[in-house]
């Protein structure tokens, strides 16, 4: 596995009309998920390219601003897997309330399975 390699993905919000489930969360759902594993002190490097945002889920305690120009940190511990919703939460302009943030917490096993996704050999 070659260490020091970035993951980087876009995720935008789903709409209603294309979930797939009745499990789906309008205004909520994204179509790619940040998975972190459980149980582990993670470091969170957020910027933004554009405007000022806020990285924001409530239910991890977190709620960390993303400044064009400027590298801020947060630290999270995810004490059991679930999917933790949350949204930016700085007025940054017109699309501000389509700006959801979706973190799948999973087991050690699982995120090397995920990582494998973007490591290979």
């Amino acid at each position: 596995m070659q260490l020091g390699k970035s993951i980087a993905f876009d995720s935008y919000m789903v709409h209603e009309d294309d979930f797939s489930s009745n499990l789906e969360y309008r205004l909520l759902e994204t179509d790619t998920r940040v998975v972190l594993p459980v149980g582990a002190t993670i470091r969170v490097l957020i910027t933004s390219g554009d405007v000022l945002h806020s990285w924001a889920v409530p239910s991890l305690g977190t709620k960390t601003d993303a400044i064009p120009g400027r590298l801020n940190q947060a630290l999270l511990l995810i004490t059991r897997p679930g999917t933790f919703f949350g949204q930016c939460s700085e007025l940054c302009g017109v699309q501000h309330g389509f700006m959801p943030i979706s973190v799948d917490g999973v087991g050690i096993k699982d995120y090397f399975t995920f990582l494998s996704l973007f490591y290979t050999e």
